[in-house]
């Protein structure tokens, strides 16, 4: 198994040849009526508590998947703020219908919000700086690309001395020092390879000798792809049961770097992608639709193929995983239909269970009624 960007694991095995892009290229079916018999009354009140949380978003932002539109929610968050949290299961029967996407087969990992060493200001054992978002990362389209091949986003980077646009810097450019000196260092952490972790989660919290618990949360990333260097230790046969190998599992990858610290900041390099953090204010780390992720209620999703704020019902062979989420938030290596990151909250337990989340089942879309209609789905 490999690790991925929010800090779980994902199957050995070969992408297929032509991946789609897009839900409706993957598939949309419509699914039997929610299962009462899967709706407990705590994933269900829960989830409601997140819908709730999302529905601000949901009537105002663009639908990435194509699947809906900001009205097509505006009934059920109308209803969500007096609804009984007793009597959640309802609410998603009376306003919601059951997609399936694709197959529906479902891979599921975990994520959490770590807490580690740090420091507002540089100081003796706290030397690794937390950068906030440079001014000099731009999107932009470099000058060879011509007019009509820009499709999608402009790709990240800086413009270089000669005016043209170049890669931003590497994540071994970044240690080396290329943005020392601008004033970007809104901390400082004392253990680089828990950072590296932290950065994989996009969020965490820093505890200072003081006492003092600064959250930070996920402000923008280099532009460089995501390498999940649980990959390329498996590909190196590092990772197993066997002799001299170690757990495939975020705590067996840690235990790798710090047993082997040349050849662990090395693989660390081979990632090139680096995030930059903003301080955030809050009871719970933001997530990619800009409300807070709840323990157990939250998952990160790939809003090409799951409209963020929409409810997913999961039937897992892991226990934690059963049930309802809300899909708000992203991930680098989450991509695809039924991908899902689960998200633990904080503690050591969160990082026991999200090091080493790894389900297999199935994964049903809930939409809003009246969205299948629209879109056919048989």
């Amino acid at each position: 198994m490999l690790l991925v960007a929010c800090g779980g694991m994902v199957p050995p095995g070969k992408p297929p040849l032509t991946a789609p892009e897009t839900a409706l290229q993957a598939g949309v079916f419509r699914a039997a009526p929610l299962p009462a018999a899967q709706l407990a009354p705590h994933d269900a009140g829960a989830a409601l508590a997140s819908y709730r949380e999302s529905c601000p978003k949901l009537l105002r932002r663009t639908d990435a998947s194509g699947l809906t539109r900001p009205d097509d929610w505006r009934p059920s968050c109308e209803a969500a703020p007096g609804w009984p949290t007793a009597e959640a299961a309802g609410f998603f029967q009376a306003y919601f219908d059951t997609a399936r996407i694709g197959n529906g087969s479902s891979f599921v990992t975990g994520y959490y919000e770590p807490e580690i060493a740090g420091s507002r200001t540089r100081r003796p054992g706290f030397e690794t700086p937390v950068y906030a978002m440079p001014q000099d990362l731009v999107r932009a389209w470099p000058d060879d690309v011509r007019p009509e091949d820009r499709t999608g986003r402009a790709p990240l980077g800086r413009y270089g001395d000669d005016g043209n646009l170049v890669p931003y810097y590497t994540r071994a450019e970044i240690e080396a020092g290329a943005l020392e000196g601008r004033g970007l260092e809104i901390a400082w952490v004392a253990d680089p390879v828990e950072f590296f972790f932290l950065q994989v989660q996009g969020s965490g919290r820093l505890k200072t000798p003081e006492g003092e618990v600064i959250r930070i949360g996920y402000a923008g990333q280099n532009g460089h792809a995501y390498t999940g260097i649980g990959g390329v230790m498996r590909e190196r046969g590092l990772l197993g049961d066997g002799p001299g190998q170690y757990p495939a599992s975020m705590q067996g990858i840690m235990q790798y770097i710090r047993e082997n610290p040349v050849e662990g900041h090395a693989l660390m390099q081979l990632n090139e992608s680096w995030v930059f953090f903003r301080e955030l204010t809050g009871d719970g780390p933001l997530g990619a639709l800009e409300v807070p992720v709840r323990r157990e209620s939250s998952v990160a999703a790939d809003p090409r193929f799951v409209p963020l704020g929409a409810p997913v019902l999961l039937d897992t062979d892991r226990p934690e995983v059963q049930g309802l989420w809300i899909a708000q938030d992203t991930g680098g290596a989450i991509k695809g239909p039924n991908r899902f990151d689960s998200f633990w909250g904080a503690g050591e337990d969160a990082r026991t269970i999200a090091g080493g989340m790894s389900a297999r089942g199935d994964a049903l879309l809930l939409l809003p009624k009246g969205v299948l209609d629209r879109l056919g789905a048989q």
